[in-house]
């Protein structure tokens, strides 16, 4: 077995563990990277970009079958025809497309990328089973990034075929005509509307009283309304019981058992850590559940061991692993840096959108007192209703007493990235961004211009 040494040995090559790559490497430290699967991890390959892609061409086809709304600009269109095939080509592309992307950043950051899987031996070294035969690797820190995957149910195993994950939800070649979600969360919620969009008839199942319940009803209500729109059914407080012969058995809130028709079941409730398979129980981590735990720099419970992104727990987002990922490097690479939750912002790709960064009223009126709660509907905004898009509102909330910005919500078509204003260069290399977005470009070149390694 041969044996490379290193400074930096990152396990997992997604948004968190390449972009901590990259970012050591830039910094002149010498640097590892294993992977698994494919450089640029879930978010790239079968989640963030892939699921935006969908949506895109989702609402493109929807807009030419939404006769209301051309009519009204003087637009009549004989019916489209959809080649889902195509589409799925079109998607596959871009994602082809960035992750050779990814490579080539890994390569010119002098990043010693290795694929395969990796073993850990203990806090100093581990084992890479790559292609080119096992290496043994020592180095000073590790950095664990394995990410995160779709969370199973026990009554509806993922088959691939009919019992699908959002890995193969967003593979169809065909769009189907009947469509089950299970989970109402940012993922079910995003799938389910792309689909109808895309003709399927969408029925979503939710154990909850409500649909996105992670974020405060009032940012939700629009969402509902536009599924109501689109022709989505919606149960809620219910459990979904099995699937046989093309019908999902669905328990009600009142225990009554229903059948939801189903040529396919998205199960999308939720994604769980991958801490397991590459021989995380060797270390003497100190664990926080089913996660690892960490402190404002991404140190875990044992020295030069850390770990970033959705092993960490939520909010599993992959900008938030980014900007972990990069932290973390420049700690390594011996600057001082700390990681603030604060701002992290979370983008939901419902139609309408929904951003949100910071506290919601409620949690903001309990952690400072009296708080200004400002509200700003579309339908008032003239390039909202050129756009025909005026569904949905801007929220704001701040302290009373000296007026600091507590939160920002959009809730809306296309919803900006919140953001702050005067920000410096060097503050902009280091905020957090939503992703996929095109103010992600915004960290590399803010970083450049201030001449920082």
């Amino acid at each position: 077995m041969t044996e490379l040494r290193c400074k930096v040995l990152i396990i997992g090559g997604g948004p968190g563990g390449y972009v901590a790559a990259i970012r050591a490497g830039e910094l002149g430290l010498d640097t590892v990277l294993i992977e698994d699967g494919r450089f640029g991890g879930a978010c790239l390959h079968v989640g963030c970009i892939p699921s935006k892609a969908i949506i895109h061409a989702a609402d493109a086809a929807h807009a030419l079958t939404d006769p209301l709304a051309l009519n009204a600009i003087g637009l009549t269109l004989t019916a489209p025809t959809l080649d889902f095939a195509k589409t799925i080509a079109w998607k596959d592309a871009i994602v082809a497309r960035l992750a050779t992307g990814v490579g080539a950043l890994l390569k010119k950051a002098g990043v010693r990328s290795l694929r395969g899987r990796a073993t850990i031996v203990d806090g100093k070294s581990a084992i890479a089973h790559a292609d080119t035969g096992d290496q043994k690797i020592a180095c000073e820190h590790l950095v664990i990034a394995t990410g995160s995957e779709p969370a199973p149910l026990e009554a509806l195993p993922f088959d691939g075929v009919d019992l699908l994950s959002s890995t193969e939800a967003l593979a169809l070649t065909k769009v189907p005509e009947t469509l089950a979600v299970v989970g109402a969360g940012y993922i079910g919620m995003e799938l389910g509307m792309a689909f109808a969009k895309l003709g399927a008839k969408v029925t979503i199942v939710e154990a909850l009283s409500r649909i996105l319940p992670l974020y405060d009803e009032e940012l939700t209500l629009p969402v509902a309304r536009r599924s109501a729109d689109l022709g989505i059914g919606t149960i809620l407080g219910a459990k979904a019981l099995g699937y046989a012969e093309g019908a999902l058995r669905v328990a009600g809130a009142d225990g009554a058992e229903t059948s939801v028709a189903a040529e396919k079941v998205l199960v999308a409730v939720g994604r769980r850590a991958r801490t397991s398979g590459f021989g995380l129980e060797r270390l003497d981590l100190t664990m926080a559940g089913p996660f690892v735990r960490i402190d404002d720099q991404c140190a875990t419970s044992m020295r030069n061991v850390w770990a970033i992104g959705d092993v960490t727990g939520e909010p599993m987002l992959a900008h938030r692993a980014m900007a972990q990922g990069e932290m973390v490097a420049e700690i390594i690479g011996g600057e001082k840096r700390a990681f603030d939750h604060r701002a992290i912002p979370a983008i939901c790709f419902t139609d309408p959108e929904i951003v949100a960064v910071g506290l919601s009223p409620e949690a903001a009126k309990a952690a400072h007192g009296e708080v200004l709660v400002g509200v700003f509907p579309f339908r008032a905004n003239g390039r909202a209703m050129t756009k025909q898009a005026d569904e949905g509102f801007v929220r704001v909330a701040a302290r009373a007493d000296n007026h600091v910005v507590l939160a920002s919500t959009p809730s809306a078509p296309a919803s900006p990235n919140s953001r702050r204003r005067s920000r410096s260069p060097s503050k902009w290399a280091r905020g957090s961004r939503t992703s996929p977005a095109r103010s992600t470009l915004i960290r590399p070149r803010a970083r450049r211009s201030t001449r920082r390694r």
